[in-house]
């Protein structure tokens, strides 16, 4: 079972089906929505501020999601991959986002729907991802525009394919 704990007076929330892996964290002021999962090692602290997480997002193995203390909270919208080891720190995140493995996103960074931050990028405090953008590099930059063969084949894929994953961790407990 996850380690689920209160912080400061504020309880994790979670939606209808979601999955936590045995050795996942969540604390504090963390509302999560339905069909979620938190993979192994994947640490979400609301002890500083408030996470708000959507339906259909995945948060994977090893990926920190925090805040900034009386300055950012953290909001994740719906159908949004968090790549394994990734960091989302203080900013929002709108639908249909795939941020890869090992990026950190800074605080005040927005990233608009339909984005992709590849991995290993790291997207700079107060940096706005427009719609469609692929973000990659150090600093990120947009290189490209999401195709819909990518939105398919990436964003979408991996939020549908990580809903079918924990459906098979489920069936074991």
């Amino acid at each position: 079972m996850a380690l689920v704990k209160s912080c400061r007076g504020k309880n994790p929330q979670f939606g209808k089906d979601c999955y936590l892996a045995e050795n996942a964290t969540i604390v504090g002021d963390v509302t999560m929505g339905n069909q979620c999962s938190v993979w192994f090692n994947a640490v979400i602290r609301g002890d500083v501020n408030a996470i708000k997480i959507g339906n259909k997002v995945n948060i994977q193995d090893g990926a920190v999601i925090h805040c900034t203390y009386e300055k950012s909270a953290t909001t994740l919208g719906n159908n949004v991959s968090i790549g394994h080891n990734a960091l989302v720190h203080g900013c929002t995140i709108h639908d249909n986002v795939l941020i890869g493995m090992g990026a950190i996103v800074m605080d005040n960074v927005v990233v608009e729907e339909n984005s992709i931050i590849a991995a290993g990028a790291v997207v700079l405090e107060n940096t706005v991802v427009k719609s469609g953008s692929i973000y990659a590099g150090v600093p990120a930059k947009k290189v490209k525009e999401v195709s819909p063969e990518l939105f398919n084949g990436e964003i979408k894929r991996i939020a549908n394919n990580y809903t079918m994953y924990s459906g098979w961790f489920k069936e074991t407990e």
